[in-house]
């Protein structure tokens, strides 16, 4: 598997003494311009001990490898500030667990809007676990607020080889999300008894079922349950149990075409509610399943205008708390359909995430080659190659075909464009649930070229 080199360089390390919690950046996106070391937040964080947990559970999922677990794994979160509140994220080295902290309501100075990754050290983590629930803390973000303890002050460098899975799973992640529903909310002990009966087993699938104002696990589908695969993913939720308020459980509605059919594995995603901020969980369909192959972004990506498109809408991002598509489009003037189809395609670039609790995507900036990370889908590479090799052969008329046949090195393949369906052994196998294949996605892109030029050809007999 090819892997890009992430680079880190922090001022020095992060650190907490004497109730200060400094945070280390390293590069990133700002409203005042790019920053090797951007400062974004200085101020009190008014609950230290579930703050404290929860960055530690994010840290945790940067650093675990969940299907075929090996040493050797290191990754750094990411943190984005926009003005309102503050939004830890990572990735698992699998690309099959994605956690988001959101620390709200913020108690102190906004210095500036934007995105870096921060340094979680191990001497960080062995300070956070002894944080209580009585202890002040004063959160910095930045450089300036490291603490006088921070060793000589070197600068601290990081090499980290990021998957391409890991990549295209934060692109992936946020177009799942956005087709789930609420399917449950549990609150206080009743969540806590929920969660503490899971299995421990890293490769059990169970289905959290509603029951009245309870959930019970399930060995097997039932109405309104939400999957969960590989029940042991979701450990990072445990140290935070103490501090829960409450559950909510989101998931695909019943036999959707974003997760899979109603007795297929399917992803989800579990929100637990802490005093003053949010840690989400998502899983992907099976353990050994990254988001990164889930092919939820080609149906977007094929689209003619989206790079276009995203080139106007990401202009217009601005590290809003929420990204408003109406908002958007009434400004960029484009549809809100086109708008949804540019917000993904800035997906790929990991410039958009989809908050559930708030039911709103929200802007952020990763600090990796964008360039790159849009030529990771090569179903959608080989999808534009057949198309302009005239692979494709429509059935009907320019605008009107249905059907199409698409010629491969392994023999013919027979497309229903609209619904999606193909003879190839791809979309057996997977029958939409993994996005379109290239020969269903050939198809499309080779009827739109068509339409286009016969549109065209009617314009210039009308002159």
């Amino acid at each position: 598997m090819t892997q890009a080199v992430q680079a880190y360089s922090y001022a020095g390390p992060s650190t907490l003494a004497d109730g200060r919690l400094g945070l280390s950046t390293s590069g990133g996106t700002a409203l005042s311009g790019p920053q090797a070391h951007p400062r974004f937040f200085s101020g009190l964080l008014t609950q230290a001990a579930p703050a404290a947990a929860g960055l530690l559970a994010v840290a945790d999922v940067a650093l675990t490898r969940y299907h075929q677990p090996r040493p050797g794994w290191t990754r750094d979160p990411v943190v984005t500030c926009d003005g309102e509140r503050l939004r830890f994220e990572s990735f698992s080295a699998c690309g099959g667990v994605y956690a988001r902290l959101d620390v709200l309501a913020l108690d102190g100075d906004v210095l500036d809007r934007g995105t870096t990754n921060v340094d979680v050290n191990p001497p960080l983590r062995e300070a956070l676990v002894r944080v209580g629930g009585r202890d002040p803390l004063h959160l910095g973000v930045g450089p300036d607020e490291l603490a006088v303890t921070t060793l000589d002050g070197a600068v601290v460098e990081k090499k980290v080889p990021l998957p391409e899975r890991w990549l295209r799973g934060f692109a992936e992640v946020q177009v799942i999300a956005s087709a789930f529903d609420l399917r449950a909310e549990l609150r206080g002990p009743q969540a806590v008894r929920f969660l503490r009966s899971l299995p421990r087993k890293a490769s059990a699938t169970v289905w959290a079922v509603p029951a009245g104002r309870d959930l019970r696990l399930s060995a097997t589908p039932a109405p309104g349950g939400v999957c969960l695969a590989g029940a042991g993913r979701v450990a990072t939720l445990a140290p935070l149990l103490r501090f829960a308020r409450a559950l909510r459980v989101y998931g695909p509605a019943a036999g959707s075409r974003s997760g899979a059919g109603p007795a297929e594995p399917a992803a989800s995603a579990w929100e637990l509610e802490l005093p003053g901020m949010r840690y989400t969980l998502a899983v992907s369909p099976q353990p050994w399943r990254g988001f990164s192959g889930e092919g939820a972004v080609l149906a977007d990506l094929a689209t003619d205008e989206a790079a276009g498109d995203a080139d106007v809408v990401g202009m217009l991002l601005n590290f809003d708390p929420a990204v408003e598509i109406g908002l958007l489009a009434d400004r960029s003037g484009l549809s809100t359909t086109r708008v949804r189809a540019a917000l993904t395609q800035l997906g790929t670039a990991g410039r958009v995430g989809y908050d559930l609790h708030e039911a709103a995507h929200f802007h952020r900036e990763l600090p990796y080659d964008r360039d790159q990370v849009a030529a990771l889908n090569p179903r959608l590479t080989a999808a534009r190659a057949l198309a302009e090799s005239g692979a494709v052969r429509l059935d009907g008329p320019p605008g009107a075909a249905t059907t199409a046949e698409v010629t491969t090195d392994g023999g013919v393949r027979r497309v229903r464009i609209d619904e999606g369906e193909c003879t190839c052994p791809w979309w057996f196998d997977h029958r939409g649930s993994r996005g379109p294949c290239k020969h269903v996605l050939a198809a499309r892109i080779a009827a739109r070229i068509a339409a286009r030029a016969d549109t065209g050809i009617a314009a210039e007999a009308t002159v």
